[in-house]
C-alpha cells in the first residue's frame, strides 16, 4: 500500500504514470473478478484507495501551481 507521502515525494510525471498503471491493474480485476478468477476481491477496493490518494497529491499539485503568480498576473495591471 503507498501512502500520500509516499505520493508526494514523487514528480508530477511520475505521478501520471503511476496513474495510468493503477487504472490498468484495476481494469484487469475487473475482468478477472467477472470471470471468476479474482483471488483476492478485498484488493480491488485497496487499488480503488490508493488511485484516490494519488488523485488528491495530483490535484493538490493542480491548485498550489495556479495560485502561484505567474508574471504579472495579479499584480493590478491591465493588458491592452
Amino acid at each position: 500500500m503507498t501512502t500520500a507521502l509516499d505520493f508526494r515525494e514523487l514528480g508530477v510525471d511520475e505521478l501520471r504514470q503511476r496513474e495510468l498503471d493503477i487504472e490498468d491493474q484495476l481494469f484487469r480485476m475487473r475482468i478477472q473478478k467477472a470471470m471468476g478468477q479474482l483471488e483476492t476481491p478485498n484488493k480491488i477496493r485497496s487499488v480503488r484507495r490508493e488511485r484516490a490518494r494519488l488523485k488528491t497529491v495530483l490535484r493538490e499539485r493542480e491548485l498550489e501551481d495556479r495560485a502561484k503568480p505567474n508574471g504579472s498576473e495579479g499584480q493590478g495591471e491591465v493588458s491592452v
